[in-house]
């Protein structure tokens, strides 16, 4: 069992090796750029720490992949936040969305090249999964809300847009679903039942909503600009990438109807039962429904 064990740690060391390279160069341009900021230094720790194992050989397969997937999520939220801070440059942007999502879809990848016969929720964990999910879908919400006030850039790139609409809706979609909705029956006791409504519909934190919402709103913007119809997302590549690492693009089909009137439907039911008076708004999300129904009609 130990030999097995200590094969496993040197092939998820080996195959972590040129990742923890390229990253290690991300962070230095980063900070030599002018970066000074908490997460890029939580990410240069964790970074830090996994050489210590690497070299050592030390620490379980999972720790050294969770260790990694961390300082990825670290790093690249700085780099996030300064797209945020210029307004998604229209000349630059979309390459560097791209080149975010690929880096932010590296975890898995290595999940998968370290060949370790477990699921992968319980290699990374489910928090750090979905956190991946969370932060490619968010990242290409944001995008998108930039991108589609460029009437110009939107007209002539009007598959691009819907290649990231349909992939930010796959990934958030995907966030929502890692964790089982809680079966009440007579074994479960809650003395909140708020809670215990939440739970049962999958709702276990206020990002839950927050994807919900991203979702039916990216949903509603590929109504409007892109029709109706499922169509499989198209793939994107990064021209300038050079790592030699590939990005494996989504290939799910999407309705953006149904998926958007689904998913706002259950946004509004959870926000005016148990969540009432807590503060969201429905509004937005009642008059986005509307459209889903007028155009099915």
């Amino acid at each position: 069992m130990a030999g097995a064990e200590g094969g496993r740690a040197r092939g998820a060391v080996s195959a972590l090796r040129p990742r923890l390279a390229a990253l290690s160069r991300r962070l230095a341009a980063l900070s030599g750029a002018g970066g000074d900021d908490t997460f890029l230094a939580k990410g240069s720790a964790a970074l830090g720490r996994l050489k210590d194992l690497c070299m050592e050989g030390k620490g379980h397969p999972s720790t050294l992949l969770q260790l990694y997937t961390q300082a990825v999520l670290d790093i690249t939220y700085f780099e996030e936040n300064q797209l945020v801070d210029e307004d998604f440059p229209e000349e630059s942007s979309l390459q560097k969305v791209i080149e975010l999502i690929c880096v932010l879809s590296e975890p898995e990848d290595l999940v998968r090249e370290c060949n370790i016969n477990e699921e992968l929720i319980n290699i990374l964990g489910v928090e750090l999964l979905e956190c991946l999910y969370w932060r490619k879908g968010a990242l290409l919400y944001m995008y998108c809300h930039t991108a589609k006030e460029r009437s110009e850039w939107l007209q002539e790139n009007i598959a691009i847009f819907k290649k990231c609409l349909t992939d930010g809706v796959n990934y958030l979609m995907k966030m929502l679903n890692f964790r089982c909705p809680l079966e009440l029956n007579e074994n479960v006791s809650f003395q909140d039942k708020d809670t215990a409504r939440l739970l049962s519909e999958g709702v276990f934190s206020d990002t839950y909503l927050l994807a919900m919402m991203y979702s039916g709103e990216m949903c509603y913007w590929g109504l409007q600009h892109c029709g109706e119809g499922e169509e499989e997302s198209l793939e994107v590549i990064d021209p300038t990438s050079n790592s030699g690492l590939g990005c494996r693009s989504q290939s799910v089909s999407l309705d953006f109807r149904e998926t958007g009137r689904n998913v706002l439907s259950k946004y509004v039911a959870v926000c005016e039962g148990p969540l009432r008076d807590q503060g969201w708004n429905t509004a937005t999300a009642k008059q986005m429904l509307c459209c889903f129904v007028k155009s099915h009609s």
